[in-house]
């Protein structure tokens, strides 16, 4: 499966971005979705994650209350609705997949879990 993310962009802080994870090329409802960031020099970190069916959902804490993650199997995207950014926000955001044929509800935090990777998307926060 290939993944394109888009929407990220330039908002100031406390304003909101919805990220966008479109797949391609697989059955994207078998695929656990994460979404990740990175800054420089620094290791890409879970931001959220989401089972094939949508049923369960992990989020980082930094992010608890503030992001949503979701997904629309139907339209083969997953999404990350990010609100109250902040400037520690800022990164490159990438969404990953990983099959799980035999788990409906499996999902995982771990960026190693992951199988496939989009190119990232940068949002930036200002003060």
């Amino acid at each position: 499966v290939q993944l394109q993310a888009s929407g990220g962009g330039l908002v100031q802080a406390g304003g909101s971005l919805r990220l966008s994870c479109a797949a391609s090329g697989g059955t994207f409802s078998n695929y656990a979705v994460g979404w990740f960031r990175q800054t420089p020099g620094k290791e890409r970190d879970v931001v959220a994650a989401i089972s094939q069916s949508g049923g369960r959902k992990y989020y980082a804490d930094s992010v608890k209350g503030r992001f949503t993650i979701s997904r629309d199997n139907a339209k083969n995207t997953v999404y990350l609705q990010m609100n109250s950014l902040n400037p520690e926000d800022t990164a490159v955001y990438y969404c990953a997949a990983v099959r799980a044929l035999f788990n409906p509800e499996y999902y995982s935090p771990n960026y190693s879990s992951y199988e496939h990777w989009g190119q990232g998307t940068l949002v930036t926060v200002s003060s």
